[in-house]
């Protein structure tokens, strides 16, 4: 028998801390400072409204119908189409490894926090310790180096996650009761002190009032489509498998908008954070569209500048990178949450085993990042999965509901429960059949041309070389995009055994 949630709030909370992680509360503001501030809300909600809400409820009402994870629920609705939920989770697998090394690297800055008490004003130093106890190159050489700190960080990181997977929904319910509230109260004790910072009020104007001519710049929209795409936590598998494990009584459309709306929230929430604590700090121009650069170099020469008080700043850190790890957590379990429900499903496998597997073999190939080329691989794989492979999973998602399948039957499932909001149909059919598909298309061939017009190396700037690029960049796409063609060779090999597939479709389920 298939788990279920317990309660219709751990879903929602197991879905939020999913979807709330550390972009809302580095890479949101730096793009909200970069863009005009109200001027990218705007778009940002646009965004939500018109691509993230539809693709979150469209991805969920399949899986609660079908009790599959993403490849299950795909081939429900067209045997031809399961190779997209591989995609999904090929593409969770190749986040989920990076991730860790991101999540390890706040626990280290939280342990090292206590270094902020003897900093005070020396923006230098803080802005040169992590980068420091990491050992980074800063290119792509630099395998022979190890920073150790890190590597103790990074087991930690990936025993955080079985912790709090390893029982399924039981255990993951119990968990984001507090992975989810507590990074919101960690916010707003940041807010409040933000906005007791001389100057805190021009961070507030720069982020909430609109620079309206920032919207004839294509970037902005590319990005803050971009960010709502990347936030919601779609086409990576995990809210397939979370809707796999729904109650026939969910209501998935009033649940869908208040995921999709804490989300915005936090979001806000974080840029009100980081904002007025710059601004107080007279640094609200230093701030970086690089969630990298913004947790780790700049937002450190912030700390040593809140208050001539070591001891306080030195608690604002830990306060600090406490929020950072409480909202990564649930992010990094809920991705391997989605890739072990796929997998188990598939193979008719234990479910603890598998997952305690995903994490042992992501977790060796994940020790790369902690090399001194760890940081320049990092931004490369997480460049091509980002801009490619993941946008390319959307599109397909949108294309196989909406022409490979009778649409309205995925629009009653989404409705079959409710009674105060229904999910309307000129909002949800043009959505799925025509506006996101073309917009995140428009979005591919943006990021594909850049990528042309750069030479096809990413990060030459940085002296990122061809090898690198190839290596962990075309040859981790190529790999993503044959990961259907994998798993048909592995069911054939397993069929002589007396493997069978799971063959039924949507009308066979009912």
């Amino acid at each position: 028998m298939r788990e279920k949630w317990s309660s219709r709030s751990a879903f929602i909370l197991a879905a939020i801390g999913s979807a709330v992680g550390l972009g809302n509360a580095w890479r949101f503001p730096g793009l909200a400072a970069k863009y005009g501030g109200g001027a990218f809300l705007f778009v940002y909600l646009l965004a939500m409204l018109v691509i993230g809400i539809p693709l979150l409820m469209m991805e969920i009402s399949v899986s609660r119908y079908t009790r599959q994870g993403a490849p299950g629920s795909m081939r429900a609705m067209n045997k031809k189409t399961e190779g997209i939920g591989w995609l999904a989770v090929s593409n969770g697998i190749g986040i989920s490894i990076y991730y860790a090394a991101v999540f390890a690297w706040v626990i280290l800055m939280f342990f090292m926090s206590f270094k902020f008490k003897g900093m005070t004003g020396d923006t230098e130093a803080a802005s040169s310790l992590w980068a420091n106890t990491i050992k980074t190159t800063g290119t792509t050489s630099g395998f022979k180096t190890i920073s150790w700190p890190v590597l103790g960080c990074l087991l930690l990181a990936w025993a955080f996650a079985y912790v709090c997977i390893r029982n399924g929904t039981t255990s993951v319910g119990k968990v984001v009761k507090f992975t989810v509230s507590l990074p919101v109260i960690c916010l707003l004790i940041m807010a409040v002190r933000g906005m007791m910072m001389p100057g805190a009020m021009s961070g507030i104007a720069k982020l909430f009032i609109p620079q309206w001519s920032a919207l004839g710049d294509s970037n902005l929209w590319v990005d803050a489509i971009g960010q709502v795409f990347y936030s919601l936590s779609t086409s990576m598998a995990i809210m397939f498998a979370y809707g796999s494990f729904l109650d026939e009584k969910s209501n998935i459309a009033i649940d869908t908008l208040i995921i999709a709306f804490s989300d915005m929230l936090i979001s806000i929430l974080a840029g009100i954070v980081m904002f007025t604590t710059m601004a107080g700090v007279g640094m609200l121009d230093n701030m970086s569209a690089s969630g990298i650069a913004t947790a780790f170099i700049i937002y450190p020469q912030a700390i040593v500048k809140i208050s001539d008080s070591g001891i306080f700043n030195m608690i604002f850190a830990f306060i600090f990178y406490f929020c950072l790890i409480t909202l990564a957590i649930d992010s990094l379990f809920s991705i391997i949450e989605g890739v072990s429900t796929a997998i188990s499903d598939k193979f008719h496998l234990n479910k603890k085993k598998t997952t305690l597997t995903i994490c042992i073999i992501e977790g060796l190939i994940s020790l790369i990042y902690v090399t001194g080329a760890g940081l320049a691989i990092l931004d490369i794989v997480d460049y091509f999965i980002n801009s490619y492979t993941l946008i390319l999973t959307g599109i397909l998602e949108m294309i196989a509901a909406g022409w490979f399948f009778k649409t309205t039957k995925i629009l009653d499932e989404l409705n079959r429960n409710t009674k105060t909001f229904k999910m309307p149909s000129w909002w949800f059919l043009p959505s799925i059949k025509f506006i996101s598909p073309v917009v995140l298309l428009g979005l591919f061939i943006w990021n594909l041309v850049n990528l042309i017009r750069s030479g096809g190396i990413y990060g030459a700037a940085d002296n990122y070389s061809l090898k690198a690029n190839i290596i962990f960049g075309w040859v981790l796409v190529a790999l993503i995009l044959c990961s259907g063609l994998i798993v048909k060779l592995i069911v054939k090999a397993k069929s002589s055994s007396g493997y069978k597939e799971d063959d039924r479709t949507w009308d066979q389920l009912s």
